[in-house]
């Protein structure tokens, strides 16, 4: 059984969002049309409370991008974005969000971030997804989505930690890439053993 997982594909990440992936909006239509060859398709949703702590706009003196050490790591600071029940939190209103089996909704918590549709940020509390999947008999998860070099590899990569056989659609994503940070999920991808296709 094979799950398609799709991160994070909402306003705030495309064009003219809050933190806008370049190009974000171009993978939707692709999306779309793969979620039929899956067994259970799975959407994240990044949801922040305003004020969150991964916002630089929570920290005196700190602008967006800046890096900060939090309990759990370092931790980049980021333009308010995704925030409860905003505009900019809503998937891109062409995501066909229906064929959707579940909706995985992260950083919700005000004091940590959560990249991963598997764990938050401190790499051990779980959003539920894993149960979910091993609930279904998912053994193989295909990932697309925003931002390659964040959430979609740091999901891609929990995946494959966990056991199941992981690939990545690289031309139903696209990336920030911040201070050699594509680079970086990309090694980092391949070591776990991420097919990137």
């Amino acid at each position: 059984m094979h799950a398609l997982l799709v991160i994070d594909v909402q306003n705030d990440f495309c064009p003219s969002g809050a933190l806008a992936v370049a190009g974000g909006d171009e993978i939707v239509t692709g999306i779309n049309a793969l979620m039929a060859d899956f067994d259970a398709v799975v959407l994240t949703q990044d949801w922040h409370p305003a004020g969150h702590s991964s916002f630089a706009s929570s920290h005196d003196g700190k602008a967006p991008y800046d890096m900060m050490k939090m309990p759990y790591g370092d931790q980049v600071l980021w333009p308010d974005h995704c925030v409860q029940g905003t505009d900019g939190a809503a998937f891109h209103p062409m995501l066909e969000t229906d064929r959707a089996d579940l909706i995985i909704r992260k950083g919700y918590n005000p004091a940590i971030d959560s990249y991963s549709a598997f764990f938050e940020n401190d790499h051990k509390t779980p959003t539920g997804l894993e149960g979910y999947l091993r609930t279904r008999g998912i053994t193989e998860v295909t990932v697309v989505g925003l931002a390659l070099d964040f959430c979609v590899n740091f999901s891609a990569v929990d995946a494959a930690k966990l056991g199941f056989k992981v690939a990545v659609r690289r031309d139903l994503c696209r990336a920030i890439d911040l201070n050699g940070s594509l680079a970086e999920a990309t090694a980092g991808m391949t070591a776990a053993g991420v097919a990137l296709d």
